[in-house]
């Protein structure tokens, strides 16, 4: 059961309790839901301030947080996917896929980095690439 409070065209209020809300609304279409003071069957349903639930900062903080590390996760079984099954032509790659691109080399999976030139001349000539985030790792060599 759900509580919904109504208001009539004449502005009287009140509350209704139905199964759910399509069960209001198959009332309302039917004409059998009527205003307790007056008889009308024109009836809205009124927003009730205490069904409107705030979101507490914390709860808002630990979802966020909780969301953020799904996405690094995520991000990170993603870059070790590419790692293992596509091979690195490293600064090559624009090179590479045109190639393929044109026939003058088999296709196969590869990986690499490309300047922003370089994005352009692959998004003019219709080559398709992906954008995967690399992170390093913390055994890496940062300098």
């Amino acid at each position: 059961m759900i509580v919904f409070d109504l208001e009539c065209l004449n502005g009287h209020t009140f509350e209704g309790w139905f199964d759910d809300k399509e069960d209001l609304e198959k009332q309302q279409e039917q004409g059998i839901l009527t205003c307790p003071v007056c008889d009308t069957t024109s009836i809205i349903r009124k927003v009730h301030p205490i069904a409107i639930k705030k979101s507490s900062g914390t709860t808002t903080q630990k979802a966020l947080q909780a969301s953020q590390e799904a996405m690094a996760e995520l991000t990170e079984k993603v870059a070790e996917y590419v790692e293992k099954n596509y091979e690195n032509v490293g600064t090559d790659f624009t090179k590479q896929a045109l190639k393929m691109h044109y026939g003058a080399e088999e296709y196969r999976n590869i990986r690499g980095t490309t300047t922003k030139e370089e994005d352009k001349v692959l998004a003019k000539e219709g080559v398709p690439i992906f954008r995967v985030p690399v992170t390093k790792k913390s055994n890496e060599d940062l300098n």
